[in-house]
């Protein structure tokens, strides 16, 4: 325990930072990805960066441009499979942090669905 000034400071490194509150786990990915948004009237957000944890359901990105919780977003998910990027039309924003936040998969094709599944079976270092 470091004093500084006659007060001790203590950091507890039992009580996790965030409660995880996902339906569903996430493993460990690094895919690169684009995202765009809606950014008001007639302005258009866009971004890229990679996706750090992949499910089903949802994926953790760590972006070049931040985005607010709630903002509905369109992702280009590149799988290290050699195609086109996986798209995913519709999703949301539930959680931001700086530049790193989270994305529930709000509805997906059935083809990119059953790619993404595929894909998460393939891979046991990305699945769910």
């Amino acid at each position: 325990m470091k004093t500084a000034r006659g007060s001790a400071v203590r950091v507890s490194r039992d009580v996790p930072r965030f409660r995880n509150r996902r339906q569903h786990t996430r493993a460990h990915a690094d895919c690169r990805l684009m995202y765009s948004a809606e950014a008001g009237c007639r302005d258009v957000l866009m971004g890229d960066g990679t996706a750090t944890d992949l499910s089903h359901h949802g994926l953790g990105v760590h972006g070049t441009v931040p985005v607010r919780r709630g903002t509905e977003v369109t992702l280009f998910l590149y799988l290290p499979d050699g195609q086109d990027p996986l798209l995913i039309m519709e999703s949301r924003v539930t959680w931001t942090s700086g530049h790193r936040f989270g994305v529930e998969i709000t509805k997906m094709n059935l083809r990119e669905r059953n790619r993404l599944h595929y894909f998460l079976s393939l891979n046991p270092k990305a699945s769910a």
